[in-house]
């Protein structure tokens, strides 16, 4: 595992990957920081290559320029937990979407137990958990913190 901090507009963010996937990204002091990472694995020479194009991706995207991520994503959460992140994937930069919709939009009855899972979500900005609003296009909670979730939706030009 190896751990890198990114300094964005947005503030202190900190990166970790394993195995050459991404499998974390939290604003330092975030609710769930580092949740469910084992610090004592050590680190591999893909991680290094992995971290390099994350962070050009995240240079890019506070610039306003990103692209489509190009690097793999390794989140570790339950089977539903990972369902849900999959579908935020979908939503596109520029875009939101209710936890109703994506309730909706993988079979489950329950936009609660999908704002749940959203809340763990432990790669936050590359799994676009800041693009999900309330039923009444509401901005609810965000693991990150408020102003943070708004930061980046008006960065995305959705506010």
């Amino acid at each position: 595992m190896t751990l890198e901090k990114y300094s964005s507009p947005a503030g202190s963010i900190i990166l970790a990957a394993h195995e050459g996937a991404i499998c974390g990204l939290w604003f330092e002091g975030q609710k769930y920081e580092k949740r469910g990472l084992d610090e004592s694995l050590l680190p591999d020479a893909k991680d290094r290559e992995v971290l390099v194009r994350c962070v050009q991706w995240l240079d890019a995207y506070f610039s306003g320029k990103a692209q489509g991520i190009d690097f793999p994503l390794c989140p570790q959460g339950t089977a539903f937990q990972k369902k849900v992140w999959r579908e935020l994937c979908s939503i596109p930069h520029g875009s939101t979407a209710s936890y109703g919709d994506i309730a909706r939009s993988i079979g489950c009855k329950s936009a609660r137990a999908v704002g749940a899972a959203v809340g763990k979500n432990p790669i936050s900005i590359l799994i676009p958990c800041h693009r999900v609003l309330g039923a009444d296009k509401s901005l609810t909670g965000y693991a990150g913190g408020i102003e943070r979730k708004k930061f980046l939706l008006a960065l995305e030009g959705i506010l």
